[in-house]
């Protein structure tokens, strides 16, 4: 109780000295006050008039509005600046046009008969009607120009073709936003060397290396909403390969500019033929006429379907089916300085479930497991053994080969022509579109 008496009887004392001070403060600043003329404010609100005094600065309130404006004009700088790729690439390509408006391709006017599209009011509606889905067509086109050109700055001799597949595959996912059946690869990378022509890519464990004297065609596809775009082109090291590249690629711009609405597709394959087999190729001494390929074609594509239903031949004789408006193609050539003809050969990689493929029966469980997996996953888009591994798949290959020989899933082997061959390819996707022609996939490299 003693100590709490002192204390108390302190704390009075300290109190009374804190009065006696703040009256005289009181006084002295009733003093100022009054000489100014001003009546001093109460006690109790002194420290209130102290915050009021600072707010009511004009030189302080312009002074921090004109700093807020500062940053706010800061933010909205750094917003407004448009979005650029980082490298490598790693910004989905939706974020780089927040618009929603993807570049369009090269656009090519039709001819002849066919002039009057141009400036036709009726099929500029109609085109206006299809907006969505060249926008979706579009942004799968963005997305294959900027992989493929970091791909073509990073390709070099030494480098494992599993390692090159893998870094492509997984910056399309990145890049198009990979979203179930929504958007992602539309099928596997082909990676095919030399001799062989098509549809080789890397199975897990595969120890290929990239050769200085390889001629690697990169054949990659994106897809959004089943729209596929379908471009390839041909990586050589070597300076001795160049005209065998310049024919394929001539060959098929050849192809692009003839084709069009009730262009026959035998005519565009015989256009092509003359420009392939007007090269020349002298490999190591000996000269080689570069052959167009004659069991290759391009092909027409449909939604969620690789290969449409039309052949666009790249050989004289085709058929004289015409091309109708509204349709995609694939447009590709192969030249070789073999035979001009492929064979399957080589261990298989690349399957496709049948388009038109019924309910098919299964007595194998699990055979029955991997269908549901590749519905899921792919429905009637390409994929590869690589695929499967990625999605968790193991000892499947007796239920794949089940699915095969039940008639649901269809391999599709490596094309080759002879071996000891080069085969170049080039490719692209067009829209023949009511008004133009569209080469969606056109960039500044081919």
């Amino acid at each position: 109780m003693a100590a709490v008496d002192t204390a108390t009887k302190e704390m009075e004392a300290l109190h009374v000295g804190q009065n006696e001070e703040t009256k005289a403060d009181l006084i002295n600043e009733g003093k100022t006050a009054n000489s100014n003329g001003v009546v001093p404010a109460a006690q109790s609100s002194q420290p209130e008039d102290d915050d009021e005094a600072q707010a009511d600065d004009p030189s302080q309130d312009g002074a921090q509005e004109a700093a807020k404006k500062k940053k706010k004009k800061n933010k909205s700088k750094k917003k407004k600046g448009p979005l650029q790729q980082t490298d490598p690439p790693s910004i989905p390509v939706d974020e780089l046009f927040p618009s929603g408006e993807f570049p369009e391709g090269e656009i090519q006017q039709y001819k002849d008969d066919n002039l009057w599209r141009t400036t036709s009011e009726e099929k500029r509606e109609l085109e206006r009607l299809q907006k969505p889905i060249y926008n979706s067509v579009r942004r799968a086109a963005e997305v294959h120009r900027q992989v493929r050109k970091y791909m073509r700055s990073i390709i070099k001799p030494g480098m494992l073709m599993i390692d090159l597949c893998e870094t492509l595959e997984n910056m399309v996912r990145k890049l198009i936003k990979e979203n179930g059946l929504q958007a992602g690869i539309a099928f596997p990378t082909g990676c095919s060397l030399n001799w062989v022509a098509a549809h080789w890519t890397p199975n897990a464990g595969d120890k290929t290396v990239l050769q200085y004297d390889d001629v690697m065609k990169l054949d990659f596809g994106t897809h959004i909403d089943g729209y596929i775009v379908d471009c390839a082109f041909t990586v050589a090291f070597n300076p001795m390969y160049d005209p065998l590249l310049q024919a394929t690629r001539d060959a098929t711009n050849t192809g692009i500019k003839e084709a069009g609405i009730d262009a026959r597709l035998g005519d565009v394959g015989a256009a092509i033929q003359e420009v392939m087999e007007s090269y020349e190729v002298e490999i190591n001494g000996k000269v080689f006429q570069v052959k167009s390929i004659r069991n290759l074609n391009g092909h027409s594509i449909g939604p969620y379907q690789i290969h449409g239903g039309k052949s666009v031949p790249i050989v004289k004789g085709g058929e004289q089916t015409k091309m109708e408006e509204g349709e995609f193609y694939a447009i590709e050539t192969f030249g070789s300085t073999g035979r001009g003809f492929v064979q399957e050969d080589l261990e298989c990689s690349h399957y496709m479930k049948n388009f038109d493929v019924g309910h098919v029966p299964l007595r194998v469980a699990k055979a029955k497991q991997l269908l549901g997996t590749i519905n899921n996953n792919f429905g009637t888009l390409a994929f590869c053994r690589r695929y499967l591994d990625r999605l968790g798949e193991t000892k499947y290959l007796l239920a794949l080969k089940n699915l095969c020989d039940s008639g649901i899933i269809q391999p599709y082997p490596p094309l080759c022509d002879v071996k000891g061959s080069y085969v170049s390819q080039f490719e692209h996707t067009i829209l023949l579109r009511p008004t133009c022609k569209e080469v969606i996939s056109r960039g500044d490299d081919y």
